[in-house]
Parts: C-alpha cells; structure tokens; sequence
C-alpha cells in the first residue's frame, strides 16, 4: 500500500472523528467514553475552543485540508500535506499536554485523533522525503 493511500485512509478517519465531535459540540450531546467523564472533562472544558472556534471544527478543517493536498501530486503538494500534518501533530501534542497535565482527563476520541494525526505527519514526511527531486 502507498503512503498516499495510507495518508487519506487515516486523514479520513481523522475526519470521521473530528465531523463526530463537532456536531456533539454544536448539538451539546456528550460523546460515548470508555473512560468515566474523561470525554465529557474534556469536552466542556474552556481548552475545548481556541479563540471560540470548537476544537473539533479545527481538527475537521485540518483533515480536510491534509485531504485536499493528497488528491494532488507534485513536490509542492506533498510539501503542502507533510507541513499541515506536521502542524497537526504538534497541536495535537499541545491538546495532549492540556488532558494530561491541565484537566487531569483522557477523552479517547482525542487521543484516536492524536494517533491519527502522528501517524499522518509520519507517512507526509516519510513521502515527501522519498520523493524524487525535481529540479525548480
């Protein structure tokens, strides 16, 4: 299986997540948990938007643009994806450090998201640096 394939698969997945979340947080629903409030901690904490703007609706953007760049080929394109996964990570490390250190809660929809995201930076950068060179 290519990378590329392998990307989309778990940018879908990520976006499945981040669409579940998103509506529950616009609907007020609390998500289904296998760890006791640890969903719902996180959910209604005041980390769960930046700037006002959900979370979740941020994820979803973030998958559907890491989405966008995969259907296009090109170094450009694959510099494009590795650079929005790779930002993705590192927010999704920040999220981590927030459920961890600050709410003392684990949301496993978050840490599924997380996964998600590490292993879309691991397979960008690991495509973007397989590639062929071209000359500019």
């Amino acid at each position: 299986m290519s990378a590329r394939i392998a990307a989309a698969g778990f940018a879908v997945a990520g976006l499945a997540i981040s669409a579940y979340l998103t509506v529950l947080h616009y609907a007020g629903g609390t998500p289904v948990c296998a760890i006791a409030d640890g969903c719902e901690t996180v959910q209604q904490s005041a980390y769960a938007e930046l700037a006002g703007v959900p979370v979740a609706l941020l994820g979803l953007a973030g998958y559907g643009a890491v989405l966008a760049t995969l259907v296009r080929e090109g170094e450009g394109w694959r510099t494009a994806t590795a650079f929005l996964a790779l930002a993705g990570f590192g927010f999704s490390c920040w999220l981590t450090y927030v459920e961890i250190v600050r709410l003392d809660a684990i949301c496993i929809w978050c840490v599924a998201s997380a996964a998600c995201m590490t292993a879309l930076a691991a397979l960008s950068v690991a495509r973007l640096l397989r590639a062929p060179v071209t000359a500019m």
